[in-house]
């Protein structure tokens, strides 16, 4: 290396005289935890991890005990790692090659993801060929020096064969302790908490990974189990929520696929979409405010890393409430799209703005053009008269199936701030079919009756959906009333005696 020479010109190279080698203070583990993780985005990014690991299933368990939540697991099917892998994918920048294919980016997700939830962060995996491997991070050690406790074998095999129904011969169980949120809970409100947090879960990878959900082979689930008798206690399937799922396109000749050149990364491609206004779908009305969730949808190898926004090309306004762009980012490393660690939203340069004032069809129609026909779209039907509306309900809880409830959602508007309507099987008079607790807002079902509905199968949480949702539309009004009166209370008498009836003559058969 030549000496550095001074000089009054301008140094376009800034010269240097050696190096030396500056690992990170073990403090960092502490910026791990205040990246800004929301609990859905943290959990959807270990879904991530287990869809790279070729998952076909994944469970997203919430663990609890009589009076409070003890913990969280995400246990997927997928190839597992050894020990070699298990080390890499829990350090603390550990380099990871990743595929074209994969959704995981900057190798951070497990570790700041797990850490801004939970100050225990334990990953147990196993391999075809490799058995069960335990690493554990504790953020008190982390922080101190980076230690990163190697488990017990012996409990590694053991928490896999307690999900062996999910985990055969290959899989890995990621394991929250000390859930920071949890211990927050007072006393008696661990019901509420959960079903408030599931119901958002449930939305948010719907959302985020809808496409992979509409798909027959993968899965997702979550269930509340009890660590003490092992019930489980609540399962739900979530199920896609495709935000371009609209039964009839807002306007003839949309969707409409524009190109787009932008510098820096070839043509683009914009799917645009005008939704039908006034629509109650949740996946129009149900994924957020109608202002946030205008603009573009950004997809990244399948997977929704932004759900709306028009970054910074226009600002937002009511009047493209109808107005969404799906937009797959280019395989293709750039200096255009850049995307967020927490796979939450996309940063472009001006190039992409640029491109957009240059974007057609195929038949030579601008995307501007589009953009006006949202705006009109909506404006139009702002000027109908007003459409019937459908009275307010309240919630659909446990005891109904995941996907009856969506379609409730779609249908009929909900009472915010209310506590579900939840079905349970339990013991009644023969001459009963089904009774009303007000109070706790539970419709009790003669568990007399339920081999009706189960044709001679195990019954489960979510069964009878028809008979279910009937009685949650007979019954809702009378759990909206502050006082029963007597007309109600001859309606749930007359519903009584002819299902009796129905289900006995059911049994005869």
């Amino acid at each position: 290396m030549s000496p550095y020479q001074p000089s009054a010109d301008w140094q376009y190279e800034v010269p240097t005289s050696g190096s030396k080698r500056l690992p990170p203070a073990a403090r960092y583990v502490e910026s791990l935890t205040h990246q800004g993780y929301g609990f859905e985005a943290a959990v959807a990014d270990l879904v991530d991890n287990s869809i790279d690991a070729g998952a076909r299933n994944v469970v997203v368990s919430f663990l609890r005990d009589d009076q409070r939540l003890v913990g969280l697991l995400v246990v997927d099917d997928g190839s597992g790692m050894n020990d070699e892998a298990l080390d890499t994918a829990m350090t603390v920048g550990g380099r990871q090659e990743y595929g074209d294919s994969a959704l995981g980016h900057f190798g951070a997700g497990l570790k700041a993801a797990s850490l801004s939830h939970a100050d225990s962060l334990t990953v147990i995996s196993r391999t075809k060929r490799s058995p069960s491997t335990g690493r554990r991070w504790l953020t008190a050690s982390a922080r101190a020096d980076f230690t990163c406790d190697i488990v017990d074998p012996r409990y590694c095999q053991a928490l896999v064969d307690r999900y062996d129904g999910l985990i055969e011969w290959h899989g890995t169980i990621v394991r929250w302790d000390r859930v920071r949120a949890f211990e927050t809970i007072t006393t008696g409100q661990a019901d509420r908490f959960l079903n408030d947090a599931i119901e958002k879960l449930e939305t948010h990878l719907g959302l985020h990974l809808h496409r992979f959900l509409a798909r027959d082979d993968f899965n997702v689930d979550i269930v509340v189990e009890d660590v003490t008798t092992r019930e489980e206690l609540d399962h739900r399937g979530v199920e896609p929520i495709d935000p371009f799922g609209y039964r009839i396109s807002g306007r003839p000749g949309y969707p409409r696929t524009y190109t787009a050149p932008v510098e820096g990364v070839g043509e683009v491609a914009l799917n645009a979409h005008i939704w039908q206004p006034k629509s109650p779908l949740v996946s129009f009305r149900g994924i957020g405010p109608l202002a946030e969730r205008q603009g573009f949808y950004i997809y990244r190898n399948d997977r929704l890393v932004q759900a709306g926004g028009w970054n910074n090309t226009r600002s937002p306004e009511g009047h493209l409430a109808l107005a969404r762009i799906a937009v797959d980012l280019p395989a293709e490393k750039n200096d255009v799209f850049s995307l967020t660690v927490k796979k939450d939203g996309v940063s472009v340069t001006p190039a992409f703005a640029r491109g957009l004032e240059q974007a057609t069809d195929g038949a030579g129609n601008e995307f501007a053009a589009y953009v006006q026909e949202a705006v009109a779209t909506y404006r139009e039907a702002a000027r109908r008269a007003t459409e019937p509306q459908r009275k307010a309900v309240l919630p659909a809880g446990k005891g109904l199936d995941p996907r009856l409830k969506r379609t409730l959602r779609d249908e009929l508007p909900e009472l915010e701030g209310e506590d579900p309507i939840t079905f349970r099987w339990d013991s009644l008079p023969s001459d009963v079919f089904f009774d009303l607790d007000r109070e706790e807002r539970v419709v009790k079902l003669n568990k007399e009756y339920r081999q009706v509905f189960n044709g001679g199968r195990r019954g489960g949480l979510n069964d009878a959906p028809v008979v279910k949702s009937m009685l949650y539309l007979m019954v809702n009004e009378i759990f909206q009333k502050e006082r029963v009166r007597a007309t109600h209370l001859d309606n749930i008498a007359l519903w009584n005696s002819v299902l009796v009836t129905a289900a006995r003559c059911e049994l005869a058969r």
